[in-house]
C-alpha cells in the first residue's frame, strides 16, 4: 500500500487512530482548525496509509523553510512491524528533500520507550545537546470527545 496525502477530510479517523496509539500526546495543536492550518501551510507533506479504506498509519509533516519536522507518526498497534512506520518516514522526507529542506528534526516523549526505539532502528540521532522549551499561547482548546468505546 502506498502513502496517500492527508487530507482534513481524514480529521475523526486519525483522532481515533492518534488515541490508540500509546506514547502519542495531543493537545489543542490537534484540533480540527489548527490540523487544517497546518495541512494548508505544508501542502502535500503530510501522509496515511489506508487498509480495506480505513486510516492504519499516519504522518504529519511540515517545514519552516529550514527545517522539516514530523508530527505523529503513528501506526495501528495491530498493525506494526510490517514496515508502514518506514515506509511513511522515508516518503515524507524523499518530499521534504524536493521541497529543498536538508534536516529534519521530531519530538518524542522521553517515557515513549517504543517510540525511541523505532527511531533508533531507523537510523535517527537522539540530540541529548538540546533541550526543549514551551509556552502555552491560547486559552485551552479540548479536543472533540471520541464517545463511548
Amino acid at each position: 500500500m502506498e502513502p496517500e496525502d492527508l487530507t482534513i477530510e481524514d480529521y475523526d479517523e486519525i483522532i481515533a487512530l492518534w488515541r490508540a496509539c500509546p506514547g502519542l500526546g495531543l493537545s489543542g495543536a490537534d484540533s480540527r482548525d489548527s490540523l487544517k492550518r497546518f495541512l494548508a501551510r505544508n501542502p502535500g507533506l503530510s501522509l496515511v496509509c489506508r487498509e480495506q479504506g480505513r486510516i492504519v498509519a499516519t504522518s504529519l509533516c511540515g517545514h519552516d523553510g529550514r527545517r522539516g519536522f514530523l508530527y505523529h507518526v503513528a501506526v495501528n498497534p495491530h498493525r506494526r512491524g510490517r514496515g508502514l512506520g518506514r515506509r511513511l518516514v522515508e516518503s515524507c522526507l524523499q518530499r521534504l528533500a524536493r521541497e529543498g529542506i536538508e534536516k529534519c528534526h521530531l519530538f518524542v516523549f522521553a517515557d515513549n520507550r517504543e517510540g525511541r526505539d523505532f527511531w533508533d532502528v531507523l537510523g535517527w540521532t537522539r540530540r541529548d545537546d538540546l533541550v526543549v522549551f514551551s509556552r502555552d499561547l491560547s486559552p485551552e482548546i479540548t479536543l472533540p470527545d471520541p464517545g463511548p468505546a
